[in-house]
């Protein structure tokens, strides 16, 4: 028969209740069954991310109440070993665990610094497949990591919104908090009657009870968990297809209805549908997009499937069909194709950067060409786009270099084999992980010829590349 894996014995779990050293007691025993790593050793978010597994799909229920504002959830993790595991952590800030189970049996759980760990009653041999179960609640928090601004999940005066990058998921459920381990989604959350409760992927049926509105999402790509949002509060809805595909776009109520938030989501499909012409076919089941009516978001982010916009971009009711194309673009350059680490940043910034200018020129304003002019005229170019540091991940070289580096390549490569390298880039990689160098090798591959020094000198030199 094949083993299930480890199981203290009583006389182990004595000794480890008096203090005692015993094999076991630290998670590692002579079966070969150790604890998976508390940290995927990404130093751009340290402590973030775990090891020893790998989760397929995220079932989250949960119900919030903005008057308390106290959240609570169950949350149903589908993963699998990839090591004998004897015990393994979650990622979760701040809220209280009442109950975990593994399987169908109960799991000792203790919380560390923003880790819930876990340890089966058995151990999880490589390659099986495990459900955990946890039951939490209490008053979520916001991330302190202001790398890019207020995020996490955020009280506001109507609800709430969940939300930040690269740290925000962690805040509301357990997680394997880092892009490198994506997965599906279904969402199940129940707000007070009157209030929206927005999320990814595809809408499902609403019901009412005792006062109460139950919202259903589900997004079947594989997202990574800083992608993942959730919006409640008073907004204006507008469900309809494009494509044959479900279109959810949602405007806080506080917000003008016709001003510029409002004008500028209608375009969605429409630019949704020229950059699909560019990059190949839309990868996801839904599309949309949600402007919030809190300062405190003065971002805008790619949200998979339904990006959330910071009210600032539509300031004085202007419409800003650009920062709907950069987000759009992410769909693509970030959320199908998405990194396996975040000193590549630029893989997801650039090319929605670069996708601006397409934009732009394609609506009639300066052409790509002439965007990439000023920028190169405006560049540090001390600054890398390619591990640029903590503290400039959301810096100009990681954007704006980064969109020099992607017309360079167009103007050495030539418009015909250039949109082939994207298309083949967001079909190849689709719905996985990928890093600078993945791109380096299937773009030589695709444009027979070395491209290696080009990427170094656009991406990382300290001085102005040469013209192509």
């Amino acid at each position: 028969m094949v083993p299930t894996g480890r199981r203290l014995t009583v006389a182990t779990a004595l000794i480890c209740v008096l203090g005692l050293v015993a094999a076991g007691c630290t998670g590692d025993d002579n079966d070969g069954f150790r604890p998976g790593a508390a940290d995927v050793g990404d130093p751009y978010v340290p402590g973030r991310g775990n090891g020893g597994y790998d989760v397929t799909h995220y079932g989250l229920d949960v119900r919030y109440d903005p008057s308390t504002d106290r959240l609570t959830g169950r949350a149903v993790i589908t993963a699998t070993a990839t090591q004998d595991l004897s015990r393994f952590n979650l990622d979760l800030v701040g809220l209280e665990v009442r109950a975990v189970e593994v399987g169908d049996a109960a799991a000792d759980h203790r919380r560390g610094d923003g880790e819930l760990v876990v340890t089966p009653r058995d151990g999880l041999p490589r390659g099986r497949p495990f459900t955990v179960t946890v039951d939490y609640g209490g008053v979520p928090t916001a991330v302190a990591d202001g790398s890019l601004g207020s995020g996490g999940f955020l009280h506001t005066a109507d609800g709430a919104v969940a939300l930040g990058q690269p740290d925000s998921a962690a805040t509301w459920f357990p997680v394997n908090d880092h892009p490198s381990d994506k997965a599906t989604y279904d969402l199940v959350v129940t707000v007070p009657d009157g209030l929206a409760a927005l999320s990814n992927g595809v809408p499902g049926p609403k019901s009412s009870a005792d006062g109460w509105t139950t919202w259903r999402w589900s997004e079947r790509t594989p997202m990574a968990s800083y992608l993942s949002t959730l919006v409640i509060g008073d907004y204006r809805v507008v469900t309809g297809t494009h494509a044959g595909r479900p279109m959810v776009t949602a405007v806080a109520a506080s917000l003008p209805a016709n001003g510029g938030a409002a004008t500028s989501l209608a375009r969605t499909g429409a630019i949704v549908d020229f950059l699909a012409s560019r990059f190949g076919p839309y990868p996801f089941d839904s599309y949309g997009g949600i402007v919030i009516a809190d300062d405190r978001i003065s971002y805008a982010l790619e949200t998979q499937s339904r990006p959330v916009y910071g009210p600032g971009f539509f300031a004085d009711d202007r419409p800003d069909p650009s920062v709907v194309a950069h987000e759009l673009a992410h769909q693509w350059f970030g959320n199908s194709v998405s990194l396996s680490r975040w000193s590549d940043i630029w893989l997801n910034e650039g090319f929605a950067s670069y996708a601006e200018w397409l934009w732009e020129e394609h609506d009639g304003g300066r052409s790509a060409q002439r965007n990439f002019e000023i920028q190169y005229a405006a560049t540090d170019w001390a600054q890398p786009s390619v591990e640029p540091g903590r503290e400039q991940m959301f810096g100009s070289a990681v954007y704006k270099r980064g969109a020099l580096a992607v017309h360079a390549l167009r103007r050495t490569v030539g418009d015909e084999l250039f949109f082939r390298i994207l298309r083949t880039w967001t079909t190849e990689r689709a719905a996985g992980n990928a890093t600078t160098t993945d791109l380096v090798v299937l773009a030589e591959r695709v444009a027979g010829r070395q491209l290696r020094p080009f990427f170094d000198a656009w991406l990382v030199g300290g001085s102005a590349p040469t013209l192509p």
